[in-house]
């Protein structure tokens, strides 16, 4: 009989410990998703906070485990086609202010982890907002319309043709950090123009210019060195030792600050292979703008 104890004694704390690893990657991969920043206004991930678009505005909503106006009742494969296919429980189709077209990349035990992190966060009774749209966007449906060409649903695959740490900084680039939600063009429609990948936006959250970070030397970072770069993830600082505005302070402080730094030096292996792409956005904005990344 003690045996018996002993055993279910020490399949327990195996199980505890395994939960506990579980919820602190989960914890981790979270912050790097930034998740925190949009779905945060008056209480932590209680949403609420409007995010001004050329569609409307957007009210991300309530993400802790309230049962009523959070996402307490969700299963982990609710939460797992909401990020990877734009669908609620309730089969909706969510809007792309949503960036699921990028977090369809996270790989599936990455999402469990965050579940499993979300589902110890405190619940917060926090009603969500409606969206603010013009009355041609209020039915979902059309969205479905709008995904072929524009969304392509799975988790991001290792290229052999590169590192493992290539891979990582890729991953944590498209997949994670959805770097291109923000750094890269839209069309009319709020498409991804993939062919300027990361080449910033005049337009870009709140309509304040987001800047070109592919290794063009006149209008992106091409002129930044590596270490230059790893500093900048890590602090905030650029070359020229000037600190970016709220917009980007704030990614900064919610995501990529609380990268280890295997995963810092990935993710700027990864930008600094990139093709150089020539856009000039703070011109196109403003021909006498400051072109020192003010955002």
């Amino acid at each position: 009989m003690r045996l018996v104890v002993w055993l279910l004694c020490c399949t327990t704390t195996r199980m505890t410990l395994a939960a506990d690893d579980l919820v602190e990657r989960g914890r981790y991969l979270f912050n790097v998703a930034g998740c925190v920043s949009c779905h945060t206004r008056d209480q932590p991930l209680a949403g609420g906070r409007p995010l001004n678009t050329p569609f409307g505005t957007f009210y991300p909503p309530n993400i802790t485990p309230d049962p009523e106006h959070g996402i307490g009742t969700w299963r982990e494969p609710d939460f797992e086609r909401a990020l990877g296919e734009g669908i609620s429980p309730a089969g909706e189709e969510y809007y792309p202010a949503f960036p699921y077209t990028s977090y369809t990349r996270i790989r599936p035990a990455d999402m469990q982890a965050m579940y499993a992190y979300l589902m110890t966060r405190p619940a917060s009774p926090y009603a969500n907002r409606p969206h603010e749209l013009p009355w041609y966007l209020f039915s979902r449906k059309l969205i479905r319309d709008w995904k072929p060409g524009r969304f392509t649903a799975g988790p991001y695959t290792d290229d052999p043709a590169h590192t493992a740490q290539w891979n990582r900084g890729a991953y944590l680039a498209t997949a994670l950090g959805h770097c291109e939600q923000c750094h890269t063009p839209r069309d009319q429609l709020g498409g991804l123009q993939r062919d300027q990948q990361l080449s910033g936006t005049p337009g870009g959250p709140g309509d304040r210019p987001v800047p070109n970070i592919t290794m063009d030397r006149a209008t992106g970072i091409g002129d930044w060195t590596p270490g230059q770069l790893r500093t900048f993830l890590a602090t905030g600082q650029r070359p020229d030792g000037s600190y970016p505005g709220p917009l980007m302070s704030e990614v900064l402080a919610t995501s990529s600050l609380s990268l280890t730094e295997a995963d810092r030096q990935a993710l700027a292996i990864y930008l600094r292979s990139l093709p150089p792409v020539h856009h000039d956005i703070y011109y196109r904005n403003d021909p006498f703008a400051d072109r020192n990344f003010h955002q």
